[in-house]
């Protein structure tokens, strides 16, 4: 069972997309493990402290603090119907002034993978991103060959606009990322959550 006393910052038709709890350790600890094999060859290397107590409680700390000084929107996914943790999205590196920018990061678990649950994620929170946070710009990367995260921003109305070069160490190395971005009025083709 997951924690559900915590204020939703947007749902879906499925999801609650809200930040994580405390009491949220033992399922982010049990999707996390379970889908080990799955995220990482998408993910950083995972240091050995990466599923300890210790560990999320700096993660809880750091969302609320992102959330409350504006730097970022990190929430997990609950399943309506039974509170099952699905995953994670993150609005990040929330840039103000001339940009109105953010970073998206997202995983999802293995189990939880290929039902569409990532994109009404990805599309509540761009959303929210536009109208309540009043942003931009969601930029997004992904690694080349990963099309299932590449048709998942397509989906979501992302548009492709290049590669960057050793973006991010994925599984041990720095990897070539490809670059997307939703824009809030793009006239390049209406954003589907904006």
């Amino acid at each position: 069972m997951f924690a559900r006393n915590s204020k939703p910052v947007c749902e879906t038709d499925r999801l609650i997309l809200r930040l994580p709890q405390h009491n949220d350790f033992r399922a982010w600890v049990d999707l996390r493990s379970d889908s080990r094999d799955f995220l990482s060859p998408w993910d950083p290397v995972w240091s050995e402290e990466h599923l300890t107590r210790r560990n999320f409680t700096a993660r809880v700390y750091w969302a609320q603090r992102a959330v409350k000084n504006g730097s970022g929107c990190p929430l997990f996914l609950v399943r309506k119907t039974d509170q099952a943790l699905v995953g994670a999205v993150t609005l990040d590196n929330i840039r103000r002034g001339p940009a109105q920018a953010g970073t998206l990061g997202y995983w999802t678990g293995e189990r939880f993978a290929r039902q569409g649950y990532m994109r009404e994620a990805v599309t509540g929170l761009v959303a929210h991103a536009f109208r309540k946070l009043d942003l931009s710009r969601i930029e997004a990367a992904c690694l080349p060959e990963n099309q299932a995260s590449r048709g998942l921003l397509e989906s979501c109305g992302f548009k492709y606009e290049g590669v960057a070069q050793s973006y991010l160490q994925i599984a041990g190395r720095w990897r070539t990322h490809v670059l997307y971005a939703a824009i809030r009025f793009d006239r390049r083709g209406k954003t589907e959550a904006g």
